[in-house]
């Protein structure tokens, strides 16, 4: 079958290396998603994030009932492009890796960091990337890796929040929804910590 296919591709004038280039999944937590999703939608490769909640055992979880549950992102990338390695170590570099009791300003069990390696191959990748990071920042790092379990999609207005353009009310008052999400990140010190934890080593700090 792989053999049929790739001789249609060169009949119809497509490389036969194209038939190679594929996309490859990666689940990550760290902290809020909004935030993990608004850093990777911008690197180059990456097709899609996706919100939602995994690491639980409750079924459905939804943004008011996912105590049991990571606030995860999905990451779905172009290995040809950029690799599952240059993805986990640019996570791990995006959050507090010594903190094991959520991230930043929000606290608990459903902010913490983790990686969810979804084959053996990704899970020792990730495992040499936790260890690297702990080498290079010469600190413990806390965030596991875990077995993966079903990742659910959280809910549509969480997807792309920091896009967003409904009026939102917040502590600053009535808010645009992406400059609400901008007032929430700085306000959490997310970028302030990361930067003094990583620096220049920090992929999406300004």
């Amino acid at each position: 079958m792989l053999r049929l296919a790739l001789a249609l591709l060169i009949a119809l004038g497509a490389a036969p290396g194209a038939v190679l280039a594929a996309t490859e999944k990666a689940i990550v937590a760290g902290g809020c998603f909004w935030c993990v999703e608004a850093d990777f939608e911008k690197v180059k490769g990456v097709r899609s994030v996706v919100s939602g909640y995994t690491g639980g055992s409750s079924q459905n979880p939804t943004y008011r009932d996912h105590e049991d549950h990571y606030e995860a992102v999905e990451i779905t990338f172009d290995n040809a492009v950029i690799s599952y390695d240059t993805v986990v170590a640019m996570f791990l570099r995006s959050v507090d890796v010594t903190d094991a009791g959520g991230q930043f300003c929000d606290r608990g069990n459903s902010y913490r960091t983790a990686i969810f390696p979804l084959n053996n191959r990704q899970k020792a990748t990730a495992t040499a990337a936790v260890a690297e990071a702990e080498k290079a920042l010469g600190q413990k790092v806390v965030t596991p890796v875990l077995a993966p379990k079903t990742f659910w999609i959280a809910e549509d207005y969480h997807q792309d929040y920091y896009k967003g353009n409904t009026i939102v009310l917040t502590r600053g008052g009535p808010k645009k929804q992406s400059n609400a999400y901008d007032f929430y990140r700085k306000g959490c010190g997310r970028d302030a910590r990361v930067k003094e934890l990583w620096g220049a080593a920090a992929p999406f700090v300004k």
